[in-house]
C-alpha cells in the first residue's frame, strides 16, 4: 500500500511508530485476521494479512492452511499480502476478480470475518487520522490529498515456496530501496502521474 503521490512521509521515527502501531492493532480489531511479515518504507509499506475463511460458505479451494497448521473444523486460511497499486501484474498471478479497492472477492473465498477491503479501510481510516493529528500538534509533514493511494496491490499467496518468497521480499526490501520502483527517483517524470505500484516478487 503506497503513500499519496508516493511522498516520502514514513521515514521519520514517530511516523513509523504510529503505522506500526496500527498495523498491530489489527489483530485486536479483527478477530478473524492475523498479521505475518510486514515493512515501512518510506512511501509505502508491504505486509501479510491471514484471514480465516469459511469453507462450508464456497472458500475459494486455490487457499490452503498456514504452513504446520491443518484448517479447523468448517474452516481454512487464506494468506494476502497487500500492497500499494492496483491488482493484476505480479508474475505470481494476482486475482483478476479484486476489485478498485482491492480486496478478496464476495461470494466464493466468503471470510469469516470483515473482508479484506474492510480490514484495509479501517487501517487507512486510523493511520490518515494520526498523521492529520501529527502535522497539527507535531510538525508532521502534510500531504497533498489523500495520505494513501486509492488502490494498493493484493495477491493471494497459495503455498509455502510464495509464502516463503514474498516473506523473503518483505524482509529485504529496505535493503532494496536505491531499486526500488517506488523511490520517486526511478519513476520517469512523463509517467509519474499515471504509474501504479506493481510489486517484483519472485
Amino acid at each position: 500500500m503506497c503513500a499519496g503521490h508516493r511522498e516520502l512521509l514514513f521515514d521519520p521515527e514517530p511516523v513509523r511508530t504510529m503505522i506500526q502501531r496500527w498495523w498491530d492493532k489489527l489483530l485486536e480489531k479483527f478477530s478473524n485476521a492475523e498479521t505475518d511479515a510486514f515493512v515501512i518504507m518510506p512511501n509505502h509499506i508491504h505486509g501479510i494479512i491471514v484471514l480465516a475463511v469459511a469453507d462450508d460458505v464456497g472458500a475459494d479451494p486455490r487457499v490452503g492452511p498456514m504452513p504446520g497448521q491443518s484448517p479447523g473444523p468448517g474452516q481454512s486460511h487464506g494468506i494476502a499480502p497487500t500492497h500499494g497499486g492496483d491488482a493484476g501484474d505480479n508474475d505470481i498471478g494476482a486475482d483478476p476478480r479484486v476489485g478498485p479497492e482491492g480486496g478478496a472477492p464476495t461470494g466464493q473465498g466468503a471470510h469469516t470475518g470483515a473482508p479484506l477491503p474492510t480490514i484495509i479501510q479501517w487501517f487507512k481510516t486510523m493511520t490518515t487520522n494520526e498523521y492529520i493529528r501529527g502535522v497539527k500538534t507535531s510538525g508532521w509533514s502534510p500531504f497533498p490529498g489523500k495520505l494513501w493511494q486509492r488502490n494498493y496491490y493484493e495477491h493471494i499467496i497459495r503455498n509455502d515456496r510464495e509464502l516463503q518468497a514474498i516473506q523473503q521480499y518483505i524482509d529485504n526490501n529496505p535493503l532494496k530501496w536505491e531499486l526500488d520502483r517506488d523511490n520517486p527517483r526511478n519513476v520517469p517524470p512523463q509517467t509519474a502521474d499515471d504509474y501504479l505500484y506493481d510489486a517484483d516478487v519472485s
